[in-house]
């Protein structure tokens, strides 16, 4: 390698040198040195902008299936979005009574009752966020997906319709009836835009599945990120009404160790969830954080024993509810939330309905009565062999059902599928694919072969009205064999999710009974308490239901989730229905009837925890079935 040695400085490192001295003789000198810039401190004493036009809302999930009339779908955020996006003709006020929703109806009125006939006038500027007017046909889409399609929410006074005209250009909608129906308001709630959904792949069961294809109410969903659980919603700049104060509103879902720190922190300004004993103790430590109050579900988690397979046998469905602990299954689905103290103990009406009253008899299904269930279920041919059931060789097997992981239904059938096993009955988990199926295909009205009907007891809610009579045939009526307008899955038309219209059978694991043995002589006295209502238990006895099985079963099958039909009973459900015999009077027969039946053990209606911080104003809630998110269009932030 060559050496580096010295030599001298040419020209232009001459000029640096000298550069440099003039550079040390400056600093010596007395000059100040140059102004320092600086960054202007940033304002933090206020919201920043986008804060202030935001309201986050953590709630239990956001998980898809947002049609709120199928059953498999209901869940506050089904409910919150079906607020916010979607045109309603009335909607419940604070008092739970139907009013008309003037932002999208001029009116709607009996026009005349030979036919009855009801007609609604469509605010002529009413429109859909892509342009299009908000018509008769969203009104004819609806009535025939209610009458037509399986696991729909209350479908009976849908069946009465017999004609729908427009007028007007499809402004005016006049609706004629069979029969007169007292409780037409409760129709036409939650319209959806028939333009893209009538020839939309997979039809109804694929109708909103995974967001909204368009939007008729104040808001619009812009962003839904399912991973991070977070779904956005903006204000709805087509809508033709007073715009929503806030920009966004941010669903978020969230748990009950997360709820109590979100709302501390300001992450979270709002929560509508379901909550327990200890989530609520947490956030009565918030103190004067949060206002706290309560919002009920409009539906009542029911525990159904489907006269199907082994439950067709009247004795052995009689034992099997004798056989319930009503109790344990409240105390597992409400978890002393809430919703423990909606005890759900009438077939009808929900405790939330103003009228409300307990309906339910003596003994069973009120306490267990495992002496009465041995009785029946000898007398049904069954022995008891090694702690198990059994009838010529075969063990008594049924096979339970819930909508998936979906709470407080999972909690509900474990401990169900518990007592069971305990009591020496074996359980079969059938797990459809999807909510959907369950209520779909497995739970639809239909024959009852095994394939049609594998679900012997199910774990579901049980959706009510603001108008009874429409809950009464909804959840318990009889439609004519063979009529397309009953909810009926028929040939080649399973009901399920999708395009093929194929559907795989559920799949189904087996718990065993306890086979020790015993398990009665410890179970004390059947218990003789007095029962929680005005009728005596013996008229509940003196009511003989046919279950199906008198002559006229082959012209009427069952309508509903439930797999009942009762032509002696279904008399009285019409007669309420179309009001030619009050309430009062149907419900005098009907609820004997069917506790007698056993078809349909209530066990509590949900009910949210409403969590509002105090940054926010505007949230209404109410002690009946009213969702808070339908005051969302007039939510804020407080400044400052």
């Amino acid at each position: 390698m060559r050496a580096i040695g010295g030599g001298r400085l040419g020209p232009r490192a001459c000029a640096l040198v000298f550069a440099l001295v003039a550079t040390l003789a400056t600093a010596c000198t007395n000059m100040p040195p140059p102004p320092v810039v600086s960054s202007p401190v940033a304002v933090t004493s206020k919201p920043a902008a986008e804060e202030q036009s935001q309201i986050a809302v953590g709630v239990d999930s956001i998980g898809g299936g947002y049609n709120p009339h199928n059953l498999a779908d209901q869940s506050t955020t089904t409910s919150a979005l079906a607020s916010m996006l979607l045109p309603s003709v009335f909607r419940p006020g604070a008092d739970g009574r139907l009013t008309l929703d003037e932002s999208l109806m001029t009116s709607a009125e009996v026009v005349a009752h030979d036919p009855f006939t009801v007609s609604y006038e469509i605010r002529p500027e009413a429109s859909w966020s892509d342009g299009a007017p908000i018509a008769v046909e969203d009104f004819v889409y609806l009535y025939e997906a209610m009458r037509s399609e399986p696991g729909v929410v209350g479908a009976a006074g849908y069946r009465l319709i017999s004609e729908i005209r427009p007028a007007d250009g499809g402004k005016r909608v006049d609706v004629e009836f069979s029969q007169p129906y007292p409780g037409w308001r409760t129709l036409f709630d939650h319209l959806l835009p028939a333009h893209l959904l009538k020839d939309a792949p997979g039809g109804w069961q694929n109708a909103l599945n995974d967001s909204f294809p368009a939007y008729g109410g104040p808001f619009a969903i812009t962003s839904v990120d399912s991973a991070r659980g977070e779904m956005v919603l903006e204000r709805n700049e087509r809508y033709w009404e007073k715009p929503a104060t806030v920009d966004k509103v941010v669903l978020r879902r969230t748990d009950p160790d997360g709820l109590v720190n979100a709302l501390r922190t300001g992450t979270d300004q709002l929560a509508v969830l379901r909550t327990d004993q200890s989530g609520m103790e947490r956030l009565r430590g918030l103190r004067g954080d949060v206002e706290l109050s309560e919002s009920p579900r409009p539906y009542v988690v029911s525990t159904l024993l489907r006269p199907v397979g082994e439950l067709a046998d009247d004795q052995v469905r009689e034992a099997v509810g004798a056989l319930l602990d009503r109790d344990a299954l409240i105390k597992a689905g409400a978890e002393g939330g809430p919703s423990a103290s909606h005890r759900a103990s009438a077939q009808v009406r929900a405790p939330s309905d103003e009228d409300y009253s307990a309906t339910i008899p003596r003994g069973a299904p009120r306490h267990p009565q495992p002496k009465r269930a041995a009785q029946l279920l000898r007398e049904a041919g069954f022995e008891r062999e090694a702690g198990t059931w059994t009838r010529d060789g075969r063990p008594l097997s049924l096979a339970l059902a819930s909508p998936g992981e979906q709470e407080p239904y999972a909690s509900v059938a474990e401990e169900l599928s518990r007592q069971l096993v305990d009591a020496g009955i074996e359980v079969r988990d059938v797990e459809p694919e999807s909510a959907r199926e369950l209520y779909n295909h497995y739970l639809a009205p239909g024959d009852s072969g095994a394939d049609a009907m594998p679900v012997d007891i199910a774990v579901v809610p049980q959706p009510v009205s603001a108008d009874p009579a429409s809950t009464l045939a909804s959840s318990f009526g009889c439609a004519p064999a063979g009529d397309p307008a009953s909810g009926v899955a028929g040939d080649g038309d399973e009901g399920t999710d999708g395009d093929s219209g194929e559907s795989a059978p559920p799949t189904s694991t087996s718990r065993e009974p306890d086979r020790e043995g015993g398990g009665e002589a410890d179970q004390g006295a059947e218990s003789t308490e007095g029962a929680e209502n005005t009728e005596d238990a013996e008229s509940a006895e003196s009511t003989e239901s046919a279950e199906g099985n008198d002559s006229e079963s082959e012209e009427l099958r069952s309508a509903n989730v439930a797999g009942y039909c009762d032509p002696s009973l279904q008399p009285f459900i019409e007669d309420a229905l179309t009001g030619a015999t009050p309430l009062s009077d149907a419900l005098a027969t009907a609820e004997p009837s069917l506790w007698h039946a056993g078809v349909t053990i209530p066990l509590f209606q949900p009910v949210d925890t409403v969590a509002v911080s105090t940054g926010v104003e505007g949230v209404r809630t109410s002690e009946h079935p009213t969702d808070p998110f339908r005051s969302a269009v007039d939510w804020t932030r407080r400044s400052g």
